[in-house]
């Protein structure tokens, strides 16, 4: 698309989705944070007045994605210096980006009454042309032909033009404009034959419309699909129309889809309502715009103006709300994008794929309350969708209610039963490490060992079942090597070079485990049972004060005693030495599972 660009602080890209944390592990809260005491006369900072407070503020919230402040601020700074261009500007995309469209097109309006608006504001008063209907307004705004320019110059100009054109009653004219922007511009072509097919099947050109739709460039994809399905239906073609739906990849996870073929099957009244008015045609421009921006290989901040336009010009439309949702979520912004979820449960649109992204998203988020509630809601609603189930068990086994978890897993394997067995492998795995976690071994080696028969070469899988047997002091020598294995599979995984070690401990190997253990707190140096590990392994090589200083840091990172680490453990460690706690559990007979080595390997291996 020709022509249109943000300010540079609404480009800033949103930040990777962290990895999910160790408990305990946050990042400061920086609302939290005093500043210190002044001086009653001390004069405040010069940065607390006028215009540079709120513009840094506001460049702040712009790098956090907090669309909602940075609005807030933006507008301030404009109130500071009403001329700035690059204000104006920062300050539209804020407050179209946090929802509120309607201060948008007021500043917008305000923007133009002062003689000096912007590309931006240029847009948002085209769209609220659009919103109000005023179809002259809009082609007047865009006078395309007027200053010579060809329609074809730019994309959105162009299709906004075209669908103005038809708003206006003037069908044929705006045909013909979508027909010279798809020749015109080639590489864009099937995008305006969407829209051209959208156009025809309004004016009750369904012949024309499906010939269009018929291509997979052009209509391979949900709306398209669901165009085509209404358009061979108002064709009489209804035998046509359940073929195609029946042949989408994934139908069931589709329910739109799937209530719309069987509604068709049925002989039920099928109407053409993907767009019912000129402005659901150009909501449907800003969705497809967003929808090729958002996908592109780095994803433009105007994607989520696109999306926030089309729900505005057409609040009914699911897939413009789900693709709003998804991106406020995939900036972290699950207060703003609850509201468009929500919206979707009520309107009957909740979708299962989408909704397992938002579940993980919210559990990688650290908000496993509302992830757990999504899950559950999702269960309900599609109750023989297994990915709902495991869904629910992964956001119960991370949150270690590994009992609660089973039952979850144990419905996502009867829903596979006559699934492809590689659908089985993760499921497995997942039940398998819940039962472990439960005390219920046996059956949990049971299902480890199906995995690995599917996934062989699973490195994670590998090391579990190989750890949990050398933790248990069974199958000693094949435990061993199955973590060899991993360590081979995956030799960069923290986790696996700690297993390596620890089982190298547990054999009485303590000089083969220095090396991977070295190699473990090397990329997990903030994990209390890594830094614990390394100073057992250190003070059975003789290497005492080296023991200590890691025992000392595993303390320092505040291990808890809900964790695999016992802070009193160490302590007693540091007090009086790895050997005489392990004398005095021994003798006890309550010896923590798995912490001291085995004193006769030999007579333990099995197979």
């Amino acid at each position: 698309m020709a022509g249109l660009a943000l300010p540079a602080a609404a480009q800033q890209r949103p930040a990777p989705r962290p990895e999910p944390t160790q408990e305990g592990d946050q990042q400061p809260d920086a609302t939290t944070a005093q500043a210190p005491e002044q001086e009653p006369k001390t004069p405040p900072a010069p940065l607390t007045f006028g215009l540079a407070g709120p513009y840094l503020a506001a460049r702040m919230a712009t790098v956090e994605n907090n669309f909602i402040a940075a609005a807030r601020y933006f507008v301030q700074a404009v109130a500071h210096d009403p001329e700035d261009r690059f204000l104006q500007d920062s300050a539209l995309v804020a407050l179209v980006s946090a929802g509120d469209i309607d201060r948008a097109v007021k500043l917008s309006d305000q923007i133009a009454t002062e003689g000096a608006p912007t590309e931006f504001s240029g847009l948002i008063q085209r769209a609220e042309l659009a919103h109000s209907g005023n179809w002259q307004g809009l082609l007047d705004s865009l006078d395309t032909k007027a200053d010579g320019a060809a329609p074809e110059a730019d994309l959105l100009d162009g299709m906004l033009s075209a669908w103005a054109l038809l708003g206006a009653g003037r069908a044929q004219d705006a045909l013909q404009e979508f027909e010279d922007l798809a020749s015109g511009t080639p590489g864009v072509a099937p995008m305006v034959n969407y829209h051209l097919a959208l156009a025809r099947a309004m004016v009750g050109d369904y012949e024309g419309a499906e010939t269009l739709l018929a291509d997979p460039a052009t209509g391979a994809h949900v709306l398209g699909f669901t165009a085509r399905a209404e358009v061979l239906t108002q064709l009489d073609r209804r035998d046509e129309a359940v073929a195609m739906l029946d042949n989408i990849p994934g139908l069931e996870a589709e329910p739109q889809l799937l209530a719309l073929r069987n509604r068709i099957a049925d002989g039920e009244p099928v109407s053409f309502d993907v767009v019912k008015t000129a402005a659901d045609g150009i909501s449907q421009v800003f969705l497809t715009l967003s929808t090729a921006l958002a996908t592109s290989p780095e994803p433009e901040p105007l994607s989520l103006i696109y999306a926030r336009l089309a729900v505005w010009l057409s609040p009914d439309t699911a897939e413009a709300r789900l693709m709003m949702a998804q991106l406020l979520q995939d900036r972290q912004q699950f207060d703003l994008a609850e509201p468009e979820f929500e919206a979707l449960r009520r309107m009957g649109q909740m979708r299962p794929v989408a909704e397992l992204g938002r579940i993980d998203a919210l559990s990688r988020a650290d908000r496993r309350d509302e992830a757990e509630k999504a899950a559950l809601a999702l269960t309900a609603a599609y109750p023989d969708l297994p990915q709902a189930w495991i869904a629910q068990g992964d956001l119960l086994r991370q949150t270690e209610k590994f009992e609660q978890a089973i039952p979850a897993y144990d419905k996502a394997m009867a829903l596979l039963d006559d699934a492809p067995q590689e659908a089985k492998w993760f499921p497995l795995y997942a039940r398998g490490i819940a039962l472990e976690r439960a005390g219920q071994f046996e059956r949990a080696e049971q299902d480890l060992l199906a995995a690995i028969e599917l996934r062989p070469d699973q490195a994670s899988l590998l090391n579990y079942l190989g750890y949990s047997w050398i933790d248990r002091n069974v199958n000693l020598d094949r435990g061993l090597e199955m973590i060899q294995k991993a360590v081979e599979l995956s030799p960069d995984d923290g986790y696996i070079q700690d297993s390596l070690a620890w089982a190298y401990f547990r054999l009485g190997r303590f000089e083969e485990a220095v090396e991977p253990m070295e190699r473990a707190i090397g990329t997990m140096s903030q994990d209390p049972l890594v830094n614990d590990h390394l100073g057992d392994i250190y003070w059975m090589v003789g290497r005492h004060r080296e023991a200590e200083i890691q025992w000392q840091r595993a303390l320092s990172l505040k291990p808890t005693d809900a964790g695999d680490v016992d802070p009193d453990r160490i302590r007693a460690k540091l007090e009086r030495g790895l050997d005489a706690v392990l004398a005095e559990e021994k003798a006890s007979g309550h010896q923590p599972q798995g912490s001291a080595p085995i004193e006769q390997p030999q007579a333990a291996n099995a197979n």
